[in-house]
């Protein structure tokens, strides 16, 4: 017999989240893959995939035997599935955006990745988050019966549009969740259960709160917002920093700026984030020199340099030369001559795809100094 969510359970499931550290929680059913909304999903991401948007993210293009994406429905991969907890946790920050003038040779990195432990230690939030769902997963299997498995990132599901259809907030133009009191600043972990939502329970749907603003869509410097809600990943400058192996397509370096390590440009501009809460806990802390990193001292780090500030964030899983290759990109687009001799070192070098960067690089500096002439 299946067991389902009342709404005692529901409240007392969010109330075990935000205990556990999360800032909301919220429960959605996960549809049949016939279901019309469910339906419409799913039509949408498998468009989105055959359009190559995904770029080199391959595993978003896992499918099951029958040749259907995995992510067009949670109970394509998970048959057992009935419902999904979805947990939010505030990042936010009290330190400047990427917006903000700063030092010409100064880099950005996305500032989900300042996170820290409470000695300031690095820490990756996948690891930091399901460490909390498994908290609240523990509590609940204690409380019933019921089959679980928990995700960050990593579940064979469209974390976002359970989020929405769960009441933590709306998809909004720039494709993040956004909330009305926390903004957009929001990481995401979900608890898949074989728990079912009764059909006659009225889930808490976000209601959509972007009216005309255009104001993420208008800043992407690469054009990677093609309309509201939809995004090319494979023009993004987080994807282009974090996912993208090899070299960088050339037209989109210059707009790339500073950044080393992901975006949050799209973020920065939206008006709902004017007034979203800074975290202030003992648990999570910036790291402060992570906070426009000059250029110059992250192409310095060696590779135990580099293992040293980084290990155990998600810059780790980037790896060292992959960061440096951006690090190029930001020297060329900073106009600061002080870099060519590190470019040179670079262009030289052996890693094919730091030395092409680096040549560009040095053909930018050059061309800006032309122009001064």
């Amino acid at each position: 017999m299946d067991i389902a969510w009342t709404a005692e359970l529901r409240g007392w499931v969010e109330d075990s989240a935000l205990q556990h550290g999360f800032s909301l929680a919220g429960v959605a059913p996960a549809l049949e893959a016939d279901d019309p909304l469910a339906s419409e999903t799913g039509e949408r991401f498998t468009a989105w995939v055959d359009a190559g948007r995904a770029g080199e993210m391959e595993y978003l293009k896992r499918r099951d035997s029958d040749g259907a994406l995995l992510r067009t429905s949670a109970r394509v991969a998970l048959p057992w599935a009935r419902s999904i907890i979805v947990c939010a946790l505030n990042y936010n920050s009290a330190g400047p955006r990427s917006i903000d003038p700063t030092e010409a040779g100064a880099g950005w990195i996305a500032r989900y990745a300042w996170l820290g432990d409470a000695e300031g230690r690095p820490t990756d939030y996948h690891d930091d988050l399901l460490a909390r769902l498994r908290n609240v997963e523990a509590a609940l299997r204690q409380r019933v019966t019921c089959q679980t498995r928990c995700y960050v990132d990593t579940g064979p599901l469209l974390e976002r549009d359970f989020a929405a259809r769960a009441g933590v907030g709306w998809i909004g133009k720039n494709t993040c969740v956004l909330n009305q009191e926390h903004g957009s600043w929001l990481l995401l972990g979900v608890i898949v259960t074989s728990l079912t939502v009764p059909a006659e329970v009225v889930l808490d749907v976000a209601a959509d709160r972007c009216g005309s603003c255009t104001r993420c869509l208008d800043a992407c410097p690469t054009g990677a917002l093609i309309a509201p809600r939809q995004m090319d990943a494979s023009t993004c400058i987080a994807y282009l920093t974090i996912e993208k192996k090899g070299s960088i397509p050339p037209e989109l370096r210059a707009g790339m700026g500073r950044q080393v390590f992901g975006c949050d440009i799209c973020q920065e501009v939206c008006p709902w984030n004017r007034k979203a809460p800074v975290i202030a806990r003992h648990d999570l802390q910036t790291r402060k020199e992570l906070v426009n990193p000059d250029l110059g001292w992250l192409a310095a780090l060696d590779q135990a340099g580099f293992k040293e500030l980084f290990a155990g964030s998600p810059l780790e899983r980037t790896k060292r030369g992959r960061v440096l290759r951006n690090v190029a990109i930001a020297m060329g687009n900073s106009g600061q001559r002080e870099f060519v001799p590190q470019l040179e070192a670079w262009a030289a070098g052996e890693d094919s795809a730091l030395a092409e960067s680096a040549q560009w690089s040095l053909e930018q500096l050059q061309a800006k100094t032309s122009e001064q002439l």
